[in-house]
């Protein structure tokens, strides 16, 4: 039983009766810097020293000596940066759109996922490989590409759908002021359904057989072991889905960049990264920082908050 307990200890005992340790007192830091430095550095270097300097810039301020056209210094301005944020009409303009974009888009997007990846994990559906690349293959699109293919098919001047649905009376204006916002979402859906999807449907690959079984004994039907069975226990992965669509939201720049360049529907600070890069290209660069720190600080908040609310019902 002793050297049972020296080994499982990693040490054993010499035939002087002391004891000495197999792997010579544990991991060396050596060894442990080798593994942790290949992630350590690029997150230093590509995450954390971007954000320092953005956060360091946002407390910035160029002054002028000598009047308007005098020598321009930078200079610490305290918060002044981010009073400016708070009084920035477009800023909080841009902020309504996108959440209005994302009380619509997300739960909507979330819903088809979950409705695919059931309809996946049921044992009646056939070819069930072929409907999961085609439902994922959308991910595999660059953002920018799917941006362009979709601004072709809502161009009135190019796009079949819409010569077709002029055919039968009906006269869509996809790029109008009141549709321009929810056909960039319908491109964001597209987009990112396959992804949600693909994270759903893992987590119902994981769920035990036995569980459908004693279901079915009871008598429950496919449509109530999908959403009373199945539902509840992927809920993290759901979570999960939110959280990244929340970031993501807030991120958008990439689908109505592109949309700008066919609708004058979508100005330039359209989205709160699109005013932060419109600033920035102003060359107040302080200024974007600050935007950019205010979204970061706003995108933690929601996301955290939902994270917090959702563990909080869950009982956890």
């Amino acid at each position: 039983m002793t050297d049972l307990a020296n080994r499982a200890s990693g040490a054993v005992t010499t035939p002087g009766g002391r004891r000495r340790r197999l792997n010579g007192g544990g991991p060396r830091a050596g060894t442990v810097a080798a593994f942790v430095t290949p992630f350590f550095l690029p997150f230093l270097l590509f995450y954390l020293v971007p954000v320092g300097y953005a956060l360091w810039q946002s407390f910035r301020v160029v002054r002028r000596s000598g009047g308007q056209y005098g020598t321009s210094y930078t200079t610490f301005g305290g918060f002044e940066q981010y009073v400016k944020v708070f009084q920035n009409t477009e800023f909080w303009s841009s902020i309504g759109r996108i959440g209005l974009f994302g009380i619509v888009q997300v739960p909507v997007m979330l819903f088809v996922a979950l409705t695919i990846a059931l309809l996946l994990d049921t044992p009646l559906l056939k070819a069930k490989g072929f409907f999961r690349i085609t439902a994922f293959m959308p991910y595999a699109v660059p953002g920018v590409i799917a941006a362009i293919m979709w601004s072709y098919l809502y161009s009135p001047q190019l796009s079949p759908v819409v010569d077709a649905l002029n055919g039968i009376g009906l006269h869509p204006d996809f790029l109008g002021p009141g549709a321009v916002l929810w056909s960039t979402a319908n491109v964001s859906t597209w987009l990112w359904t396959g992804y949600n999807m693909l994270i759903m449907f893992s987590a119902l690959q994981s769920i035990p057989q036995e569980l459908y079984e004693a279901a079915k004994i009871d008598g429950a039907s496919n449509w109530t072991i999908a959403w009373r069975v199945k539902v509840p226990i992927i809920a993290p992965s759901i979570v999960l889905t939110t959280v990244f669509s929340i970031i993501g939201t807030l991120q958008l720049y990439a689908e109505p960049a592109v949309l700008r360049q066919i609708s004058s529907n979508i100005s330039s600070t359209f989205t709160p990264n699109m005013l932060a890069y419109t600033v920035a290209s102003g060359n107040n660069y302080q200024q974007a920082a600050a935007i950019s720190v205010v979204i970061a600080v706003i995108t933690f908040v929601l996301s955290f908050g939902f994270m917090r609310l959702t563990s909080k019902k869950a009982g956890l």
